[in-house]
């Protein structure tokens, strides 16, 4: 994981950052001018001589600079801090980076990530995140890119983050993996960026993979938002980018909504890329396809694959589809089409942008629906992206609803448990991956919850698992939270995720309705709550308000409805 170097510290009026780098290290830094017309300015030296320097003069955004330090040994960054802001410093070896990380220097108050020691879900380690992006396994290490502004604790001009993993459980940081243009990155207004995409592998034995993002730039014409590809041969830097669909397709009265290029092998051996929109009665999810073996170029407009008009003039976002119970190119196989839908909202619960799977057979250009349901009723797994790894289909979401995200409030989060994807008796489940099972550390407790005491959750990283005598069979877990009142409950209308709603707001009710489980997996965490009952038939995520542990939970069921109770302490 991430280290951290010695605090900064004071040498006369400078700032001075110690450590010791290994002979060949890349160190990147974010620099900003401040003061009056002086450019910002970092130094790096090795006992007293200088052996590099980096400069910025931009005064309305930090400025990018790479370091490379050719001898090894204990490295002194220096800046002056009243003509010069820094955001973030880390450095990194090319030759251990995808094994041992990035190492964080130096973030800023505005950008430091939470202090959530003993958390076990994946958070970027400095800065903004949302979307997963390019979500997949390339040469023996899962990759996981996401959504990110390196700046600050709020969204503003996207980036792409990046991590790796083997087990989508322990995560490595890797430098920033794509930035935006260099017109947007001068600026800190917001305007656009980097925006969400996907990834595949190089063709034949060209090394790397290739990335399809969206780059907006609000206000540009004829189209804001156009879609880009750029290739990374070493699975760390991306190369220049280059422009794969231009504009929205005529004749269909779409919105300014053109985004999020997801792009992947269809039944029919060919490249296809579903974009999501929307047009003037709801969300569209658009299809393209390219007989280019390496997806480069040649992309043709299909049609509209799926749309949804059942909430009004909502965009379909994040589009994924995925295969489920056989191969790609099998015509009996059923696959998954899952999307966002932005600014929806049920009318029945009150819930906002909610997350649609729709199961089906797909021949590589039409897609027919067998049958749908909700991805999740917590609403909080927003953007979720698949792939089929060596097990099969795997996914993740960002843990977050846009209705919590305000300008005037920093937000850290983080991402989900990664989720398989199922198949079983009629239904989509999407229970945590299997190796969710090694955060189990201790067994706090197999019997008190189930006596109706209430069980003290040490940092509230827990664990909890109940078996029910029958299907459905009520019950009602209650939490301790500092901050909300949160609770489980399942009766005859279903499993709700008990939570109240900020002062002065509808609060809506988080229900899969006539749901009936028979066993539920609660995972608990600084921040978050997921629900996953019978292995994923229902499943619901809510983030929480914070960074404290949920204090104690208290497990109220009639004698006889509950068969089992336990409860497991978590780390990484």
């Amino acid at each position: 994981m991430t280290s951290h170097a010695n605090p900064s510290s004071l040498v006369g009026s400078l700032e001075s950052l110690n450590a010791d780098l290994p002979a060949g290290a890349i160190i990147h830094a974010w620099l900003k001018a401040v003061g009056a017309g002086a450019p910002a300015e970092m130094t790096a030296s090795r006992e007293g001589k200088e052996i590099g320097r980096l400069s910025a003069g931009n005064a309305e955004e930090f400025e990018h600079g790479t370091l490379v330090v050719e001898g090894g040994g204990k490295t002194v960054l220096t800046y002056d801090p009243t003509t010069t802001a820094v955001s973030v410093v880390y450095a990194f070896s090319e030759a251990s980076v995808f094994k041992e990380g990035i190492r964080v220097l130096l973030y800023g108050e505005g950008n430091a990530p939470p202090a959530v020691p003993g958390s076990y879900h994946f958070r970027p380690p400095f800065g903004w995140m949302n979307d997963p992006n390019g979500f997949g396994r390339f040469s023996d290490h899962v990759h996981l890119f996401y959504q990110h502004y390196p700046h600050s604790l709020r969204w503003n001009t996207m980036h792409w983050g990046h991590a790796v993993s083997e087990d989508y459980l322990h995560w490595r940081h890797l430098p920033v993996f794509l930035f935006p243009s260099a017109e947007l990155s001068a600026r800190a207004d917001g305007r656009g960026g980097a925006f969400s995409g996907s990834a595949i592998p190089r063709s034949g034995e060209e090394p790397g993979i290739r990335v399809f993002f969206t780059e907006q730039v609000k206000d540009r014409e004829p189209e804001e938002q156009i879609q880009l590809t750029a290739v990374s041969h070493d699975l760390m830097t991306a190369g220049p980018a280059e422009l794969v669909l231009a504009e929205r397709p005529m004749g269909l009265d779409l919105t300014l909504d053109f985004r999020d290029p997801y792009v992947f092998k269809a039944p029919d051996g060919r490249w296809k890329m579903l974009v999501g929109s929307r047009d003037q009665a709801g969300g569209v999810v658009l299809i393209y396809e390219t007989a280019d073996p390496d997806a480069a170029a040649g992309w043709t407009y299909i049609g509209i694959l799926h749309r949804e008009d059942r909430f009004g003039m909502t965009a379909a976002e994040c589009p994924c589809i995925i295969p489920l119970d056989g191969a790609e190119d099998d015509p009996q196989t059923r696959w998954a089409l899952i999307f966002g839908l932005l600014t929806s909202r049920d009318p029945a619960t009150g819930r906002r942008n909610l997350t649609v799977a729709t199961v089906g057979r797909f021949d590589g250009r039409s897609f027919f629906r067998e049958f749908e349901q909700e991805l999740d009723f917590g609403t909080d797994a927003y953007a979720f992206q698949a792939f089929v790894d060596r097990a099969g289909p795997v996914g993740i979401a960002w843990l977050a609803n846009w209705t919590d995200v305000s300008k005037k409030t920093d937000f850290p989060t983080a991402m989900t448990l990664p989720r398989r994807l199922l198949l079983e008796d009629g239904a989509l489940r999407t229970p945590p991956v299997a190796g969710a099972e090694s955060l189990r550390r201790q067994l706090i407790d197999d019997h008190r919850l189930l006596s109706g005491e209430a069980v003290d959750l040490g940092n509230g990283a827990v664990e909890i698992v109940i078996d029910l005598s029958a299907p459905g069979a009520a019950f009602d877990l209650e939490f301790d939270h500092p901050e909300v009142e949160l609770g489980l409950r399942l009766d005859e209308q279903g499993l709700s995720i008990l939570y109240d709603a900020p002062e002065g707001k509808f609060p809506p009710r988080y229900i899969a309705a006539g749901a009936r489980p028979s066993t539920l997996r609660i995972f608990l965490d600084m921040g978050s709550i997921e629900v996953f009952a019978d292995n994923g038939r229902w499943t619901g995520t809510k983030r929480l308000p914070g960074f404290d542990g949920i204090r104690s939970a208290r497990l109220i069921a009639h004698q006889g409805n509950v068969a089992a109770a336990r409860l497991w302490q978590l780390a990484l």
